[in-house]
Order: structure tokens, then sequence, then C-alpha cells
């Protein structure tokens, strides 16, 4: 079984997606987020060719991908000028703030995840705290020996008198 820290990644990334969901942004496939990211957190020049080969991919997936990611403005196909049979795929203004904004959402998501681990990290600790609280009288009392109220001790002692008698 996985520990809760194990999925922390996960519940990151899901709780990221879920909020770029919400907002009025262009809903991108995890290829078309990887081409993206590639694209913008490596060096340039990216080459259809190129791209296939770094995310291991068919040519005509890499070209889907970049059409969609043209068609939101994220990125954009220009023919290489030394090279009129190759395509270069670039960076737009509106993809860097794209993925400027997508960050910002998993730092977010970072610090609610952190926060909700605290809140119940007190949770359980105020509930262990409770479970190991007792009272003077249960402090005192040894495992197993039988309790005895004021009450049932006067009933006892007056019991053993009249038995004496």
């Amino acid at each position: 079984m996985m520990a809760v820290t194990d999925l922390d990644p996960l519940d990151i990334w899901r709780r990221a997606m879920v909020a770029n969901v919400r907002r009025d942004a262009p809903d991108l496939s995890a290829r078309q987020m990887a081409v993206l990211l590639t694209v913008y957190m490596t060096g340039p020049p990216h080459t259809v060719r190129g791209l296939a080969e770094v995310l291991n991919v068919s040519k005509p997936a890499i070209t889907r991908a970049i059409d969609r990611l043209g068609e939101f403005g994220l990125a954009r196909r220009k023919t290489d000028p030394r090279d009129r049979r190759s395509v270069i795929v670039q960076r737009t203004v509106k993809g860097s703030v794209y993925l400027a904004e997508f960050a910002e959402i998993i730092n977010e998501a970072t610090v609610e995840r952190e926060r909700d681990l605290a809140a119940a990290e007190a949770r359980q600790a105020k509930a262990r705290a409770k479970k190991a609280a007792v009272t003077p009288a249960k402090a005192a009392k040894p495992k197993g020996a039988p309790t005895k109220t004021p009450k049932t001790v006067a009933t006892a002692a007056k019991k053993a008198e009249q038995a004496s008698n």
C-alpha cells in the first residue's frame, strides 16, 4: 500500500488540472502539454522531427499537437528558411502567459495540499491527545483492578461489619 506522501505529486497535479479546467483557458491533452512544455522549457530551435524524437511519438502526432497549439495561439509553425522542407515550432507571447499562469496554479495547488495535510495532522494530534487524556481516578487505578466508588466501599464496609457481628 502506498503512503500518503507517495501520492503528493499526483494530488498536486490533480488539483492543478482541476483548477486549469475550471478557468477560461485552452484545455490541452497530455501530448499537447508535453509538446508545449518542451518547446518552452528547452532551447530552440524546435522542429517537428526533433520534437517527435524527444517525445518518442510519430511526426504526424506532433503535427496534430502543434496544429492544435497553433489554433489556441500557444505556439506557431514557421518554415525553416534554410530548409523549406523543415518546420520550426516557435513560442508565442500567449503561450508564455499560459504557462506562467499554469505554473502559478501548480504553486497554489502545492500550498493548498500542504495546508490540507497540516490541518489533517492537527486533527489527528488533537484526537490522539483527547484519547490519551485520562481522569485522575482512572490514572491512579492499576489495570485490571476493580473499580470502587465511595458508595461501593461504604456498602462493603457495612457488610463486613454485619458479618463480624
